[in-house]
């Protein structure tokens, strides 16, 4: 608890020193207030962070005990009178007393009939501060130089970090205006700072959406640097602007900030081909780091290792309670039972359940996770699909995994082309199956392929059948038709997230759903295809 009287006296500190900076910034001489500044913010960070770390060495010792007191605080905390359940934290009672439920389908649901997982910011915000502060140390720990000022800016509305920090933005060297509703606003901070080290943005399809941006108006933001100060500096900023556009966008962001070194998104599921045709593209030869991993409005797992290449997550046992649902080889019936984080097994997948503390409910979120290590008695897991991205016409179950699997494989063989995004409807939505067996509507967008030959239409067919003997049965029989690919323009997947964000019950994080299942949703996309 001492944490918060350190950040209360900190809060109290900094403006009094941004005041001083403010009145006399004309006078070099006092150019030591920034500093000043920076040094303490950074200290009362890395004291939280400390105290945050010990706290989690105990809880992940001591498991049990851990996940006991999570659900006592799930229990107390509850508005739906549950008088037998708030005086016992068995297991086996809190069990029997509430059954699982299914959260809704995705983030693209409108009706309020199924339950939603939890999304109060308010009872997950000790999870996300942990996240924050010891994601920031891991971070600098990995790339020292990363947090030093002027050295780090972020480029969309929404931040990486689970929990914004109770203190300015730049007191921690980041670049911009804290609190800035305008995101070119942001991008040119960004672009008059050569000397980044990280780059920052809410999500990896946000980030995608800005580069993608920046080929589009990179004239127009040239322009603006060389317009904005007569300076001679600025005009050689525009400049390199333009050229490093002309060279075209494999290593940009590199030859836009030479010493740049990682790129932090957050993981909330639907992002993997984002990261990838990023890193293959845009940010090629650079890292990226996610500092937790994001569900339903809340921080489900830390990420202690921004150096590992593959991003693995440790299953804290505190707030919220979470537990593990088996999930059966081949099959998406549920286990008999739920498991505790002690009893998760290496190399076996689980789906998660989180325990709704506002209204007691125990949600089934689909987010499948296979465990790949441990960290003391808590599992370290590796996210696999979505279950609730499945696509199935005739009970043949294409799982989000498997589908994105056989879409990359086709994408590779069609000469030229990298992967962007894409939307998968069944046929059904659109009332596209009018004289032919039910089948996939698969709309992507595409990087150096501007028309799709019907022999590329048909590879995605192929591999479908080759990763699944269900379809390629349900193939060969008739009963399912082949999938049909389109090819749409620069923008659609954009417009898709903007009519996601109107629905009401769009959560943050706004996890990428890859299965549509409104027929306005999936207009979106029909009405961009140019192929």
């Amino acid at each position: 608890m001492l944490l918060w009287p350190l950040l209360l006296l900190l809060l109290l500190l900094l403006p009094t020193l941004a005041l001083l900076r403010q009145q006399r910034s004309q006078d070099a001489r006092l150019s030591w207030l920034a500093g000043l500044q920076h040094e303490v913010a950074w200290g009362a960070l890395v004291w939280a962070a400390t105290w945050q770390q010990r706290r989690l060495e105990q809880s992940t010792l001591h498991v049990h005990q851990s996940q006991q007191q999570a659900l006592r605080w799930c229990l107390q905390g509850a508005q739906r009178p549950q008088s037998s359940l708030r005086r016992s934290t068995d297991i086996s009672t809190f069990r029997n007393h509430l059954p699982l439920t299914k959260a809704s389908q995705t983030q693209e649901e409108e009706s309020g009939e199924q339950p939603l997982p939890p999304t109060s910011n308010q009872d997950l915000g000790e999870a996300s501060l942990q996240a924050t502060l010891l994601g920031l140390v891991a971070l600098n720990k990995a790339y020292p130089e990363v947090l030093a000022q002027g050295r780090t800016a972020r480029v969309t509305l929404t931040s990486p970090w689970p929990r914004p920090l109770p203190w300015p933005g730049n007191t921690l060297g980041q670049v911009g205006t804290p609190g800035t509703k305008d995101p070119r606003a942001l991008l040119l901070d960004a672009l008059r700072s050569p000397g980044l080290r990280a780059l920052e943005a809410g999500t990896a399809v946000e980030l995608l959406d800005v580069f993608l941006g920046l080929e589009t108006d990179g004239e127009e933001l040239a322009g603006a640097i060389a317009a904005g100060n007569p300076g001679a500096p600025l005009r050689e900023r525009a400049a390199e602007l333009r050229e490093a556009l002309e060279q075209g966008p494999r290593g940009l962001a590199l030859r836009l900030w030479p010493k740049l070194q990682v790129v932090v998104t957050l993981d909330a599921g639907g992002q993997a081909e984002a990261v990838a045709a990023l890193g293959a593209l845009w940010c090629q030869g650079l890292a990226f780091f996610s500092p937790a991993y994001a569900a339903s409005g809340g921080v489900l797992g830390l990420n202690l290792q921004p150096e590992q290449p593959h991003r693995l997550y440790l299953l804290p046992p505190g707030a919220p309670f979470i537990e593990l649902l088996p999930v059966k080889e081949g099959t998406q019936e549920e286990a008999a039972s739920t498991l505790l984080l002690a009893e998760a097994q290496q190399g076996k997948e689980y789906e998660l359940v989180l325990t709704d503390r506002t209204s007691l409910t125990r949600c089934r979120l689909g987010d499948v996770v296979r465990v790949v290590g441990a960290y003391n008695q808590c599992p370290v897991v590796r996210f696999i699909c979505r279950l609730d991205q499945t696509l199935s016409v005739r009970g043949e179950d294409i799982g989000e995994d498997l589908f994105s699997e056989a879409l990359g494989r086709a994408v590779g063989q069609w000469a030229g082309a990298k992967l962007l995004d894409h939307g998968c409807v069944e046929s059904s939505i659109l009332d596209s199956s009018a004289g032919s067996a039910p089948h996939y509507e698969v709309f992507v967008a595409l990087r150096g392929l501007r028309n799709l030959s019907e022999e590329n239409r048909d590879k995605l067919d192929h591999c479908l059948q080759e990763a699944s003997p269900r379809y390629k049965s349900l193939r060969f029989w008739g009963s399912v038709g082949p999938a049909r690919v389109h090819l749409v323009g620069q923008g659609a997947f954009r417009a898709l997230r903007a009519a996601l964000a109107a629905c009401p019950s769009s959560p943050f994080p706004p996890a990428m759903p890859r299965v549509l299942r409104h027929r306005h949703l999936a207009q979106c996309l029909q009405e961009r295809v140019v192929s």
